[in-house]
C-alpha cells in the first residue's frame, strides 16, 4: 500500500534524487526546503514518513526533530535523518549517537551522497516491508 512521505531538504538535487528513489518504490512524496515550511507541512499532510536533513537554513534537521518529537500531534510519525556532514567533516554520526545526545533516535540515519539501496532499506525498514 502506498504511503506519504515528506521531504524536508534545502538542496534541490537531493529532493530531486531521493524523490525519484521513493516514487520507484510505490510511494508518494510531498517536500519542503526548509524546517518551518516542512513543520507546516507535515501538520497540513500528516505523512506516514519524514525524511530530515540536518543541514538547512533557519531551523536545522536537528531542531525540527526535537520540535517533533516534543509536538503530541506529530511525535509519532517515523523521522529518518539524512546527512552530508561525514563527506564535509569526516566525522560519521548515526540514529544511536543522535539518540544518545537527544534523548530520543531516528528511526535511521541515511549519508549523503545518497546511495538508493540505502535509502529504499531504511524507509522499508520504517514501513515493514
Amino acid at each position: 500500500m502506498p504511503k506519504k512521505v515528506l521531504l524536508i531538504d534545502d538542496e534541490p538535487d537531493a529532493v530531486d534524487f531521493a524523490k525519484e528513489i521513493i516514487e520507484s518504490m510505490g510511494h508518494t512524496v510531498v517536500f519542503a526546503h526548509d524546517g518551518d515550511s516542512g513543520l507546516e507541512k507535515m501538520r497540513l499532510e500528516k505523512p506516514d514518513l519524514v525524511i530530515l536533513d540536518v543541514q538547512m537554513p533557519g531551523k536545522d534537521g536537528f531542531q525540527v526533530f526535537n520540535i517533533i518529537k516534543q509536538d503530541d500531534d506529530l511525535k509519532a510519525t517515523p523521522v529518518i535523518m539524512l546527512t552530508g556532514i561525514k563527506e564535509k567533516v569526516g566525522l560519521g554520526f548515526s540514529a544511536d549517537d543522535m539518540g544518545e545526545y537527544m534523548g530520543k533516535k531516528p528511526e535511521a540515519y541515511v549519508e549523503k551522497p545518497i546511495e538508493p539501496g540505502k535509502l529504499q532499506a531504511a524507509v522499508n525498514e520504517v514501513f515493514g516491508a
